[in-house]
């Protein structure tokens, strides 16, 4: 009778808790980026990257280069996140017009568009800042500012300029938004917000992350003073000081810190210290840096050259085995044989346990055993729509110099898909959206399926899922050599078309090798799980 109403008490709980669920901890989670300057990358590559970590779109499509003829008109939408086609336009709405340039670049279309034909690359990370500044009158999102110089940009600095260009003249109607801009040469943090409610802008200003060092962006504006004197590291709008004035954010006095002035408004502040803290600690552990510490460095030198798989790894990272862990407490007594073959107990983690828990099930623990979990969000979230790890590689030509390495759904169980910045075709599935509704034939659902069953008991389906992870990150890295080489030699001889299709000929057969693994993995999981769950 005590066990029945005991199961009961949970019961409620669970209910109670339950309208909570996951987006308590979806809040304030969206996306992380890493920088890497190319005296700091292993082979010379300027690298950025983003994690879209929420309810976005996940199709993708390369968008072609075009000529315009004079007095073409370009238009600026708003809502193009979350549509479930590219041909669809539910709840977007347009935002206004502005006069078209003669030609624009080719580019790849994500929800926050990330890389051109000529090695453009933009990674993404909200922080929201002070409510006060927003102005929704204003006519770009920062989405569509990565549109815009992705079509008409061909370097970071330029990029910058006309945003800030383009913000001054129509406005920005968005809420506090980094990007991290590459291209072959440099990598700059770019922060911008509105101008608040009377005025139609926008402030920003964009630092450059060191060539040696490398930088990381989790949510939280990240700029502090402003050497405006310092123009090959710093770019700013002349407004910035005025605005902080006019809406009490600063009184004039002391220094300017931009990061203190213009706090995060996102998810309240939290969860951006553990990622941070987390990717600074691996590269640079000796500087000893503390989790606590009111502000963490800008970037830093790492003390050795990060290679791209590092970022990729990275980007997998949920602190499991470390004191970030959270499922360290989640605990069972396992029998297993020691060296001599005698049997003894073993406490280890539950293998039910995963660093993705939702708050339902998080709460559920707590309830049984209060603090048994403690929440630290993760580089890697399972709420993650896409992630883009891109590397700039100026010595190569641009059709194979610019390289995104693109995944669907969680980055810590999903394979990386090699896209280069000549390619001008993407594999089957990827003009279709996953999250709006089930669809065999999305691109995400491609990889959900088999990733959603291995967090169910996540000690035992880990190491099959790392293991093809791996074995397709090492397939690639072993063949992608030998493809460049192909194409720079069919790009000298002047045969580019044939180029082209190799290039959009190895994504495709890559992603669909990929795909075939993870539909058998996820039949693998069936089969485990046949006696139930």
């Amino acid at each position: 009778m005590k066990r029945k109403l005991f199961l009961i008490q949970c019961l409620i709980m669970l209910s109670a808790v339950n309208a909570v669920s996951q987006e308590e901890y979806l809040e304030g989670q969206s996306c992380t980026s890493i920088m890497v300057g190319c005296k700091a990358s292993t082979d010379g590559s300027v690298i950025t990257s983003h994690t879209c970590d929420g309810y976005y779109r996940t199709w993708v499509t390369w968008e072609p280069a075009a000529d315009h003829e004079e007095g073409t008109m370009h238009k600026v939408y708003k809502g193009t996140m979350h549509t479930e086609t590219p041909a669809s336009m539910e709840k977007v709405e347009l935002a206004g017009e502005i006069p078209e340039v003669a030609h624009t670049y080719s580019y790849l279309n994500t929800a926050y568009p990330c890389l051109n034909e000529k090695q453009l690359a933009i990674g993404e990370s909200t922080f929201s800042g002070p409510d006060t500044l927003v102005n929704k009158k204003g006519m770009f999102y920062i989405e569509e500012l990565e549109r815009i110089v992705l079509q008409r940009c061909d370097n970071a600095r330029d990029a910058i300029r006309m945003i800030g260009e383009l913000v001054k003249q129509y406005g920005y109607g968005d809420g506090g938004e980094c990007l991290t801009i590459a291209d072959t040469k440099e990598v700059w943090e770019f922060e911008i917000m509105g101008e608040g409610p009377e005025k139609i802008g926008g402030i920003w200003v964009a630092q450059r992350v060191p060539d040696d060092e490398v930088a990381v962006n989790g949510n939280i504006a990240r700029i502090g003073k402003l050497d405006r004197k310092n123009k090959n590291y710093f770019m700013c709008s002349d407004n910035i000081e005025a605005v902080a004035k006019k809406y009490g954010l600063w009184d004039g006095k002391g220094d300017f810190i931009w990061w203190k002035v213009f706090s995060t408004g996102y998810g309240d502040g939290k969860n951006h210290r553990e990622r941070e803290w987390y990717i600074f600690n691996e590269l640079a552990p000796s500087l000893n840096l503390s989790i606590d510490a009111e502000e963490l460095p800008f970037s830093v030198k790492p003390e050795k050259k990060v290679d791209v798989r590092d970022v990729m790894e990275l980007f997998r990272a949920n602190y499991e085995g470390s004191e970030l862990d959270v499922t360290q407490n989640l605990l069972y007594e396992k029998k297993v044989k020691d060296e001599n073959g005698n049997v003894v107990i073993d406490t280890v983690v539950n293998p039910y346990a995963n660093p993705w828990m939702n708050s339902t099930r998080i709460s559920m623990y707590n309830y049984l055993k209060p603090e048994s979990v403690k929440f630290y969000r993760g580089v890697a979230m399972s709420w993650c729509a896409y992630s883009t790890v891109i590397q700039c590689r100026g010595w190569m030509p641009d059709e194979i110099g610019g390289i995104c390495w693109f995944s669907v759904e969680n980055p810590a169980e999903s394979p990386r898909i090699p896209i280069y910045s000549g390619s001008t075709k993407l594999p089957a599935g990827f003009d279709m959206c996953g999250n709006v509704r089930y669809n065999d034939d999305a691109v995400l659902w491609h990889y959900r399926k088999a990733n959603k069953l291995a967090q169910v008991c996540w000690g035992r389906t880990k190491s099959l899922l790392q293991e093809n992870v791996m074995r397709y990150e090492d397939k690639a890295f072993a063949e992608l050599p030998v493809l460049e080489e192909r194409v720079a030699e069919l790009l000298k001889e002047g045969k580019k078309d044939e180029a082209v299709t190799m290039l959009n000929n190895y994504t495709s057969d890559f992603a669909g090798a990929t795909r075939q693994t993870w539909q058998e993995m996820e039949r693998k999981f069936w089969e485990m799980f046949w006696t139930g769950f």
